[in-house]
């Protein structure tokens, strides 16, 4: 008897350890190694190097608070912008917590009584580490980077009109704008200008 519940036992224990040899190991690595080859940043990150040294990656928000720079979306993750804490508030729209939170960022990012504050600039996303705003929030936030740095208006719109991505094939997600890139563009423009 002992012998024939092995025999039953042994194809259903090589299968199990083939599986998971197959898709545990063999699959992964496959997979890693094909990203590696195929698209080596993304695989890694997307990582933004300045100098040599890593300021951030193109996938992960960052906050931005001095009024000489382009301001992100807020931030549910952890202490802001935390991806070991990537998520949401889980606040609903009846909770007294988040509507006091919106009214404090729609006071503090009001430029003038007659605009409306973008809805991005003041809701967080999903993962709370969200790196785009929408044209909208960008073009809203100009008046405010331009008199901080002493620049053109125009100048700075035209910055913000040439940071537009637009979407993939031209209907895969939202035109927005890279918080982190625009703001080293901004950088960028004023080292030249210091030159």
């Amino acid at each position: 008897m002992n012998k024939d519940i092995l025999t039953s036992l042994r194809p259903a224990l090589v299968m199990t350890l083939l599986f998971a040899l197959l898709l545990g190991v063999v699959y992964p690595l496959a997979l890693t190694a094909i990203g590696q080859l195929v698209f080596p940043a993304q695989a890694n990150g997307s990582l933004i190097r300045q100098d040599g040294k890593v300021v951030g990656s193109a996938l992960i928000g960052q906050s931005f608070a001095s009024d000489r720079y382009f301001h992100p979306r807020p931030s549910a993750a952890g202490k802001g912008y935390d991806a070991m804490a990537s998520s949401g508030s889980n606040l609903g729209p009846t909770s007294r917590a988040l509507v006091d939170r919106v009214k404090q960022d729609i006071a503090a990012n009001r430029t003038s009584p007659n605009l409306v504050v973008p809805s991005d600039l003041v809701t967080a996303s999903a993962s709370g580490l969200d790196p785009h705003i929408s044209p909208d929030a960008a073009f809203y936030q100009v008046s405010r980077v331009a008199q901080a740095r002493g620049m053109a208006t125009d100048r700075v719109r035209a910055l913000v009109s040439a940071s537009v991505e637009r979407p993939l094939l031209g209907f895969l997600g939202e035109p927005r704008v890279n918080v982190l890139e625009i703001n080293r563009r901004l950088d960028a423009i004023g080292a030249t200008n210091n030159r």
